[in-house]
């Protein structure tokens, strides 16, 4: 019988090389950590706010780098996704799929911002490390329809670094005066008209358009995949654009260790109790944890058994080792070679099925990030002691749900996401630096659950689309066809590289 560990030198070096990143992730952590404690200790003066920014100065760069990949990435990224759809294998089959993806999405961001609101896990004392938040001094119905008039924004490259916001403008005393409405309130300094009955007004805040570029990639993509040959040039561009975006995110995802040191570093400095941010950062934890634990082994096959009749205890089973290689790799896409031998060996799943379903999945499903970010984005929000309304929480459940869509399926790449969500709640991206020390493992247990909602939607569509397979094959003479599927095989064969 073969040893199954090993502790030879050749063994222990394969060991460290397949899980470099997290190694790194974890000693830029902890060398920052302690960067940030010797300074903070350092001198008994307090650190001014210069001091910080000199010692978070490179952790700076590294999140405008971040940023920097926000638009390409996305865009690109949703459009080489919808636009390869081969709605020609059904548009049932393809209805389904993406009915599923969008339903679970939702569910994950409804029950992360349910979870991090019960809990609350950044609340502690008042000696904490604050921020002054200013909210937006409007109605919850000026936020909800401000996210409508985003996704149709008049301008694409407007929208790329301006956001459509309504304000209420507070009136001055004086043009009240001679205003015949509001002669019969006692108008003072002190006492103004309601604020209902305050003027309108519209500002175009520096802040990206998440909402506008989304809709307009997403219908990019529709409609190139409606024209088919006509459009596969263009769509060849957002191939290219795509792999390229994500071979960038994966240099800058190499170097965050340096940018996370200097980060966390600033941070120790800044914060005045670091006691109370250790026990919210470790409530915060257990609150994505849990979500995480509820939305992948009890809402999602409780969804499985309700649409096919069957218990899924047998196939989660089977695909055991899907989830292993996703916890090592942090790698949806990574994973994929994987998890299609799972669903077509294991669980018998028609391979036209799963190459047309896992590819798309691994880009636009991905209910553990979607989770992930909204949990994180109101958690920083208490953290800083900023009041969220039911405006703000939807808003952050919208993004977050476009975050997950666009985010790339490689390690860590919920940072780039990350930052736009913050945007939504007035957040600085440096508030990454709260929830940095953990995401690293945090990372490895979403992308399982990515995985793992892919495979079941996988098997739900599937098992709902029998009929229709059967008719291809009887169109087909008996012969079951394999799909051409662009998107799918050259996802599996940049997996193997």
């Amino acid at each position: 019988m073969s040893r199954k560990f090993s502790c030879s030198p050749k063994a222990i070096k394969e060991l460290i090389h397949a899980n470099l990143l997290p190694i790194l992730t974890v000693s830029g952590v902890t060398g920052g950590a302690v960067l940030g404690l010797i300074l903070r200790y350092s001198r008994e003066e307090h650190w001014t706010k210069r001091e910080v920014m000199y010692v978070g100065y490179i952790g700076e760069l590294f999140l405008r780098a971040l940023k920097a990949l926000i638009i390409p990435l996305i865009v690109s990224s949703l459009v080489s996704a919808i636009g390869s759809l081969d709605l020609s294998l059904s548009k049932k089959i393809g209805l389904r799929a993406i009915a599923y993806y969008m339903t679970t999405t939702v569910l994950a961001v409804i029950l992360g911002i349910i979870l991090v609101v019960s809990i609350h896990p950044g609340k502690g004392s008042d000696e904490g490390i604050k921020k002054a938040g200013e909210a937006r001094d409007v109605y919850t119905p000026d936020l909800l329809m401000d996210l409508l008039r985003n996704l149709f924004p008049p301008n694409l490259i407007q929208a790329c670094f301006e956001t459509h916001k309504t304000i209420i403008i507070q009136p001055k005393l004086k043009d009240l005066e001679n205003d015949t409405r509001f002669l019969s309130y006692n108008l003072t300094e002190d006492e103004l008209p309601p604020k209902a009955e305050w003027e309108l007004g519209t500002e175009h805040t520096r802040a990206l358009n998440i909402m506008g570029l989304v809709s307009f990639a997403t219908l990019l993509g529709l409609a190139l995949s409606t024209l088919g040959a006509k459009g596969k040039p263009l769509l060849d561009f957002f191939h290219s654009l795509s792999d390229a975006s994500m071979v960038i995110t994966s240099w800058l995802i190499w170097i965050s260790p340096v940018g996370i040191l200097f980060l966390v570093a600033s941070m120790i400095i800044e914060m005045e109790d670091f006691s109370v941010m250790l026990g919210q950062l470790g409530l915060y934890f257990g609150t994505v944890i849990l979500g995480i634990f509820i939305h992948g082994f009890l809402i999602l096959p409780a969804i499985y058994t309700i649409f096919t009749r069957k218990l899924p205890f047998r196939f989660l089973a089977n695909m055991s080792q899907a989830y292993i290689t996703a916890f090592a790799t942090a790698s949806s896409s990574g994973t994929m070679p994987v998890t299609f031998q799972c669903l077509e060996e294991k669980n018998k799943i028609d391979p036209r099925v799963t190459r047309f379903v896992i590819p798309i999945g691994a880009t636009i499903n991905m209910d553990g990030t979607a989770l992930y970010e909204a949990v994180a984005a109101i958690f920083i929000a208490q953290v800083r002691g900023i009041a969220l309304t039911i405006g703000q929480v939807v808003a952050i459940s919208i993004t977050a749900t476009a975050a997950a869509i666009g985010a790339a399926g490689i390690p860590q790449a919920g940072l780039v996401t990350m930052v736009m969500v913050l945007d939504v709640v007035g957040l600085p991206a440096e508030d990454m630096t709260l929830i940095i020390a953990v995401d690293w493992l945090l990372d490895r247990f979403r992308t399982m659950i990515n995985v793992l909602g892919d495979s079941i939607g996988a098997g739900l569509v599937y098992e709902l689309s029998k009929k229709e397979l059967e008719q291809m094959s009887i169109n087909a003479n008996g012969d079951v066809e394999r799909p051409s599927n662009e998107i799918a095989m050259d996802a599996v064969e940049s997996s193997k590289m």
